[in-house]
């Protein structure tokens, strides 16, 4: 009996700790974000909107902050331009999942601006500073408020993997 006794409890510590996962830092990250409030924004907001998606990813997107829908929803990229996103990773080979998704901002700002139809000179270029590599794109949204960025957008991804397979290669 004490050795059916010592199975069972050797049996139950193993399920235990496959079934209760431990989080991750970023997933501790993750929590913090939908119940923080340090600042006004948390006043105004529907959902404080954490990143989503691989935390091992080689591409991370940064927008600027939540919109109507993200805020909404309490996810990152959804909505019309979250389909254009999701469209041009297809085109060049990515999943949502395959990349991390966040915002500088986690929360909407009241009388969130639509995005500036301006032209970034910067598009499609790549920065290198502090030991990171930044490529810079328009956002997803740009492509609703003027169509002719679409292409544009969608071939800035395609670079965006080509260059991330060039710098694998060297290493």
């Amino acid at each position: 009996m004490v050795l059916f006794n010592q199975f069972c409890k050797i049996n139950q510590e193993v399920l235990e700790s496959k079934v209760m996962k431990v989080p991750s830092s970023l997933e501790i990250i993750q929590q913090d974000i939908k119940i923080c409030k340090k600042c006004e924004l948390c006043n105004t907001r529907n959902n404080a909107v954490p990143g989503i998606g691989d935390e091992n990813a080689d591409v991370v997107f940064i927008g600027e902050a939540p919109g109507k829908n993200e805020d909404l929803h309490g996810e990152p990229f959804i909505g019309t331009a979250g389909k254009r996103l999701d469209d041009a990773l297809e085109n060049a080979g990515l999943t949502r999942s395959s990349v991390y998704i966040t915002n500088i901002v986690k929360c909407r700002p009241p009388n969130n601006r639509v995005p500036r139809k301006e032209i970034s000179k910067n598009h499609g270029q790549i920065v290198y500073k502090n030991n990171r590599v930044y490529f810079i794109s328009f956002h997803p949204a740009a492509t609703i408020y003027n169509q002719k960025l679409l292409d544009v957008f969608k071939n800035d991804i395609k670079k965006l993997v080509n260059e991330l397979q060039k710098i694998k290669n060297k290493n």
